[in-house]
């Protein structure tokens, strides 16, 4: 399947009614969540950056590292692939053009650009510089000639903003104003912000992370989301199986955490059936 053909499908999903959007963080994981069933897949900066023993954050994870990560992810799936691009691997939006050009070229359907610095003393863009690199990040998918899906996500419950429902939604109306296809929120768990950022950013979709136990898929869709994520959920209950069973191998020297694992006969089989 082309680019072209997974941009198309990703498009439509986001047209009506509500999908759940997984996050594999290797082929593997990936090739098991398509198995399921579902309809698209994003990747997982936290999920990649611990698989190769760097922290979560942008700066520790390379541009370079990430494409290469993207691309291997987008030509192992035939599923449509959002980009998880953190911050866009840069701070001015001539850098945010050129990430962006790189990240379309690595294969994906869609791809998201946060408002996060990653300072800690000041943790988000400045509303002008903000809405800039939204209008940078479009600006390099139009001259890609490839409608790739910009996602415009605002940080501030990430970041810890006081007041994260009103900043949230001048920011999503602005990135929206600015291009984006999709908005996002990460961090938002309380039904009626769920419901009154989907209405303020209307008609454009609305991306819920759901990361820990909260509102099922059905009652996101009574709230109107169009597409969930569940960012390095999937990611951290891995680790979460293999630190607790490793740990009572090496604490304990028992190894009943070993029950109930999965067979490598059935692994075997879904991979087999892919190649």
């Amino acid at each position: 399947m082309t680019q072209a053909q997974k941009i198309a499908q990703f498009r439509a999903l986001h047209e009506s009614g509500l999908f759940v959007m997984p996050n594999p963080w290797d082929l593997g994981s990936a090739a098991y969540l398509q198995s399921l069933g579902f309809k698209a897949l994003a990747t997982t900066s936290l999920g990649y950056a611990f698989s190769i023993a760097k922290p979560d954050f942008e700066w520790a994870v390379t541009r370079d590292e990430m494409l290469a990560h993207i691309a291997s992810m987008a030509a192992g799936t035939t599923l449509p692939l959002n980009a998880d691009f953190e911050s866009g691997y840069a701070h001015d939006p001539d850098g945010v053009h050129e990430s962006v050009r790189l990240c379309v070229e690595a294969g994906v359907a869609g791809l998201s650009i946060e408002d996060n610095t990653g300072d800690k003393a000041r943790p988000l863009y400045g509303l002008h510089d903000a809405v800039a690199r939204i209008r940078a990040a479009r600006a390099a998918i139009d001259a890609s000639g490839l409608p790739v899906v910009l996602t415009g996500r605002a940080e501030c419950w990430l970041v810890g903003h006081p007041e994260p429902l009103a900043e949230s939604t001048k920011r999503l109306v602005a990135y929206a104003e600015a291009g984006a296809d999709c908005l996002y929120a990460p961090g938002v768990r309380k039904p009626e912000e769920i419901a009154a950022l989907v209405k303020a950013v209307a008609p454009k979709p609305f991306n819920l992370l759901i990361g820990a136990p909260g509102v099922s898929a059905r009652q996101a869709q009574d709230l109107g989301v169009r597409r969930i994520s569940v960012g390095g959920a999937l990611a951290r209950v891995a680790w979460a199986a293999f630190m607790r069973v490793a740990g009572d191998i090496a604490r304990e020297g028992t190894f009943g955490g070993l029950a109930g694992i999965a067979s490598a006969a059935d692994l075997n089989a879904l991979f087999r059936a892919r190649r």
